[in-house]
């Protein structure tokens, strides 16, 4: 069996250039986080896309077992992809904390625990900033990364990465969002990703410029693999 093929925009090179499977028809969201389900719905829907969850579909999640954040959503999308025999779209996504040495990083939900407690993970990354004496703006420096992977059960992949870079903050502020968004202050902005509605969050065109780690992935993907309603 050949390899998958996998597909990425580079930084420096147009979407135009290169040859990309379009997604048509039913999609997998290769997912279970009801917050990131949301989310993935809403950048989907302006492109009249019908998308069931693999939560929704009784799959279950596979163990995630890759180094990357790109590792990660392709292990979810193929599980998905071929548990459903259809086209699935997987996110990995994490907060990469730059006085941490990049935790939680692809640990970030982890973090959290089985009950999925994000204040309790928001208090231990304030607690581990505070043991190593981060507490200046300059010093709480952190970053968002996401990797998109949509696979097909032929074993086609598409994948797309985006980044959104901010500093932490303390005590939380805001209750939009999901995760770690109300202790992340993207650069150039007053409000946290917390604070902030989802329009704002995801800034896409023709409104934004794509703000989110998720949305800016995304961007990539759409203007690749889909096209509007």
């Amino acid at each position: 069996m050949s390899a998958p093929v996998a597909a990425q925009i580079p930084v420096h090179a147009s979407p135009r250039t290169l040859v990309h499977r379009p997604i048509a028809g039913a999609l997998v969201i290769a997912t279970h986080n009801p917050g990131k389900l949301r989310e993935l719905r809403e950048l989907l829907a302006p492109f009249g896309i019908e998308a069931a969850s693999a939560g929704e579909l009784g799959l279950a999640e596979p163990e995630e077992t890759g180094a990357t954040f790109r590792d990660n959503a392709r292990i979810k999308a193929t599980a998905a992809a071929t548990a459903a025999q259809q086209p699935a779209f997987a996110d990995d996504s994490g907060l990469v904390v730059d006085a941490l040495g990049g935790a939680p990083g692809i640990h970030s939900a982890r973090w959290a625990g089985p009950l999925k407690d994000f204040a309790a993970a928001m208090r231990r990354i304030e607690d581990e900033l505070g043991h190593c004496g981060a507490v200046r703006p300059e010093q709480r420096r952190a970053h968002f990364a996401c990797a998109l992977c949509v696979a097909w059960p032929d074993q086609h992949l598409e994948e797309f990465e985006g980044r959104i870079d901010g500093t932490l903050v303390w005590p939380p502020r805001g209750a939009s969002g999901f995760g770690y968004d109300p202790i992340f202050l993207p650069d150039g902005h007053a409000r946290t990703f917390g604070e902030m509605t989802s329009d704002e969050k995801h800034g896409l065109p023709p409104s934004g410029a794509g703000l989110s780690h998720r949305a800016r992935a995304f961007r990539q993907l759409a203007e690749a693999c889909l096209a509007p309603r």
